[in-house]
């Protein structure tokens, strides 16, 4: 199972990367930080409770 859930995160974050196409979409350097902040806190989160810290979950992320 674990094969399969990193390599599906795997998968969305190389799209997530795709949004850097200033062609295609429209965001500023806040946009970015947030989306990076938000991706950090879920990895930090997911790894502390590999360590037996298991904390809340959060709403859904949401740039505006």
């Amino acid at each position: 199972m674990a094969e399969a859930r990193v390599n599906r995160a795997i998968k969305d974050v190389r799209l997530i990367g795709n949004l850097a196409n200033r062609g295609a979409y429209a965001y500023d350097d806040e946009d970015v930080k947030k989306i990076f902040r938000v991706l950090q806190k879920e990895l930090d989160a997911a790894k502390a409770r590999f360590s037996g810290d298991a904390g809340g979950k959060d709403n859904e992320f949401k740039l505006g």
